[in-house]
């Protein structure tokens, strides 16, 4: 059985830059979902349809508590 590196090897060369460009998403991505810092409101609106269920700031409190589980 071949390594991946070594089927990497045996793409041509157009193919393996798309490898590197996936890999290179791949990671990132990763990259994204593991950061940490400064919660930003970019969200903001996207949980409207919880209105009827949540207070703004029962959702706040909820987002605050969960934002180092991502």
């Amino acid at each position: 059985m071949q390594s991946l590196e070594q089927k990497i090897k045996a793409l041509p060369p157009e193919e393996q830059k798309e490898v590197q460009d996936f890999v290179e998403f791949l990671m990132k991505k990763r990259r994204t979902k593991t950061r940490k810092g400064k919660m930003t409101f970019n969200w903001e609106g996207a949980l409207s349809h919880l209105k009827k269920k949540y207070s703004s700031v029962e959702l706040q409190h909820k987002i605050s508590r969960d934002w180092g589980k991502i």
